[in-house]
């Protein structure tokens, strides 16, 4: 096994293709195959699933390619020290419910980068994805919640599929509302005052189970509930309706404007926030400066740290 061919595997792996990749690579096509195929006997593994449609990664190609990935980082570093060469294209995945905290994080992550190339993946998705998305290494990191009704059926799945959760914050549930909205002023709202307005919430899909809901409460009975897929729609959608959302009550004004206000919710019921990450996988080093402005982002809006 040699550094070059972990260089190839990755280069497929970015372009989905091996001829693009051995286009990009200025080698020839059936050098390249040969090079992963040489690769693949010395390990006893698949790392790419041949099919006339294409290539795809095995779960046990992704796996690998994770490891590559970090082998790949620190030589860059120690090219980069001894060798003098340019910074390689830094690489960072994240997926995530819809916090406004997770995106601000992301910002900073770029805005303090001092690199010429990157190339950065955010994801705003469905829960079961986020879950997906990490076990088979195309997130390094998932950032999503538990409570008292989800926690069990979670953390099963987490096991079955090798991730670790770790939490950040505890927070208390809010209603996000326009601030035009008759119950804007007020300190506290229970569910109950809230009936007669439309509860927005984020569509889970094919896995629409109340165990993936990104809202707590979600076994509560709504007279007038709208799915949305995005939160500029929900956002929208609450200011042209004098709609709600619960949500964890982190209002970012850069990213949300001054016309959303949050209010608590009277419930007993706490978000537990945290983030997912495979144990298979140790995280790059982007992917570590992403979780440490995370934390102090957290930290800055008055949370107590858990981790």
């Amino acid at each position: 096994m040699t550094i070059q061919q972990l260089r190839y595997v990755t280069k497929i792996s970015e372009c989905g293709s091996i001829t693009e990749a051995a286009r990009q690579l200025y080698i020839a096509q059936p050098s390249l195959s040969a090079a992963v195929k040489e690769l693949e006997a010395e390990l006893g593994i698949e790392i790419f699933r041949r099919s006339p449609k294409g290539i795809a990664l095995s779960a046990e190609g992704a796996e690998f390619l994770s490891y590559a990935r970090q082998i790949l980082d620190q030589t860059q570093l120690l090219e980069e020290r001894y060798k003098h060469k340019k910074p390689a294209k830094q690489l960072c995945r994240i997926s995530t419910q819809h916090y406004a905290f997770a995106v601000n994080a992301f910002v900073d992550l770029i805005t303090s980068l001092q690199a010429d190339e990157y190339e950065f993946t955010l994801r705003e998705t469905r829960t079961a994805e986020i879950i997906e998305d990490v076990a088979n290494f195309q997130s390094e990191l998932g950032i999503l919640y538990l409570s008292t009704f989800n926690e069990k059926v979670l953390r099963n799945l987490f096991k079955e599929k090798s991730l670790l959760f770790t939490p950040l914050f505890e927070a208390e549930p809010h209603v996000f509302l326009s601030c035009s909205h008759p119950l804007a002023g007020r300190a506290e709202l229970a569910l109950s005052e809230l009936e007669e307005y439309p509860c927005l919430v984020f569509e889970q899909g094919a896995y629409n189970s109340f165990y993936f809901s990104e809202e707590i409460l979600s076994t509560e009975p709504h007279k007038k509930r709208i799915h949305v897929s995005d939160r500029a729609t929900l956002f929208n959608l609450l200011l042209g309706l004098n709609g709600y959302t619960i949500c964890t009550g982190v209002l970012n004004r850069n990213l949300n404007g001054d016309n959303i206000v949050s209010v608590r919710l009277k419930t007993e019921e706490r978000m537990l926030v945290g983030y997912i990450l495979n144990e298979k996988a140790p995280l790059a080093a982007s992917a570590r400066e992403y979780l440490s402005m995370l934390k102090w982002l957290i930290a800055a809006d008055g949370f107590r740290l858990l981790s």
